[in-house]
């Protein structure tokens, strides 16, 4: 990406946060007219993108014809050779040979500039992903039941690691202090050791031979829809893992409309509520979509941030809405055990950037094998994939879980 379009793409997303401030402070004339110019940046992101990536075609095109010289004595190859030769080495791995040198040359090229690839990059132990293809798959796992969007992700390139986090830095002021008087000692900061531990999270995806056979544009983009798939899946597993033990013996009774104002107005701190979001399930989200004011209106509130269907509560507070499968409700049992009486639906309240933090190795992996149960008379070939990160509590205060109490017996 040229440095134009990383100038538009920054421009993009401070305009992204205008448009959510002008929402919370209740500005919406404001936040419509930041939006239409929100649409502006993007649409000339997306022409002045698509002008580079002809350009660069054109480019390749003419090196290949002989009609332009190479600079360096090579060309940098593009996202559509570094595709092509990374399937090409995927598929010398299925037939058991030995990939080409070109091919080989252009993949070790698209990693120079990843200092995370390691020995697992080597071809023949494990294929790492190139930046460019990584790229495409968090693209593709983008979308707004993606939890790590919302949490703190910082990069690391060691597998363990400490980070000291100042608590309550807002909470002590300064004291007074005289003319020509000394100035008194201060309170040293208390900071909370927040330790890492990059945990290896995978899974095997099996193609058939004949997928294999297919154009390597169409075979990437049948392995990235499923990776960005799965490690979606696993990374909201974890944040939900932390948020529910963060907030485990600590949940909150939610009634009716009012007790949802008092985690807002009392038990969140002032400065999470300004950045809070909200996140529930299936079932939750039918109870919030239900609730009305005194006058009998619903107050959800259409986000004008979300080009779809995004809601906000209090029109202030952001809604993910995520399935029952990915967070499930709690059952009430009855006192036999057996029968159910109703379910608890989790809604959590916060600031998540400032209550969890995702360490992001950055590296992705892929081993195959054809060898596997199942595999072998099946002419198919197993794709092991493998994430590398770790999600830790940081601010316990930052997020509260509330539960929704739904009776289905008596």
């Amino acid at each position: 990406m040229n440095k134009e379009l990383q100038k538009l793409l920054k421009q993009i997303n401070d305009k992204k946060n205008e448009v959510k401030s002008l929402v919370n402070d209740g500005k919406l004339d404001k936040a419509k007219a930041a939006k239409e110019e929100l649409k502006e940046l993007q649409n000339r992101f997306d022409l002045l993108y698509d002008l580079d990536e002809e350009e660069q075609d054109d480019i390749e095109d003419k090196v290949n014809n002989g009609t332009a010289k190479q600079v360096g004595g090579d060309v940098k190859p593009d996202k559509k050779n570094i595709v092509k030769s990374f399937v090409n080495i995927v598929k010398a791995g299925f037939l058991h040979k030995e990939a080409d040198e070109a091919d080989i040359k252009v993949y070790k090229d698209a990693l120079t500039s990843d200092t995370t690839a390691g020995s697992e990059g080597e071809v023949g132990i494990g294929v790492t992903i190139p930046e460019d293809i990584r790229t495409d798959i968090i693209e593709l796992r983008r979308s707004s039941d993606n939890l790590e969007q919302y949490v703190n992700v910082e990069g690391v390139t060691t597998k363990t690691g400490t980070r000291n986090i100042e608590v309550d830095a807002e909470s002590t002021p300064f004291d007074n202090v005289d003319e020509a008087a000394d100035f008194p000692e201060m309170d040293e900061p208390e900071f909370l050791p927040i330790e890492y531990k990059v945990k290896k999270k995978g899974g095997i995806l099996k193609m058939t031979a004949e997928l294999l056979e297919d154009t390597a544009s169409n075979i990437m983009a049948y392995i990235n829809k499923w990776i960005a798939k799965k490690t979606k899946a696993t990374r909201n597993a974890m944040i939900l893992k932390v948020l529910n033990e963060m907030t485990k013996g600590k949940e909150v009774t939610v009634e009716n409309l009012d007790s949802l104002k008092d985690i807002f107005n009392e038990q969140l701190d002032p400065a999470i509520a300004d950045n809070a979001v909200v996140i529930t399930n299936q079932s939750g989200f039918n109870y919030l979509d239900k609730l009305k004011d005194k006058d009998g209106n619903y107050i959800l509130q259409k986000d004008p941030t979300q080009q779809t269907k995004g809601k906000m509560l209090f029109g202030e507070y952001p809604i993910i809405k995520l399935s029952k499968k990915t967070l499930a409700s709690e059952k009430i049992m009855n006192t036999d055990g057996h029968t159910i009486d109703g379910y608890k639906h989790p809604i959590f309240c916060g600031d998540l950037k400032e209550a969890v933090t995702l360490f992001d190795r950055n590296v992705l992996t892929i081993d195959l094998n054809d060898k596997g149960a199942g595999l072998w008379d099946k002419d198919m070939t197993g794709i092991k994939v493998r994430d590398r990160f770790d999600v830790q509590p940081v601010d316990k205060g930052a997020v509260i879980k509330g539960q929704i109490t739904e009776v289905i017996n008596g």
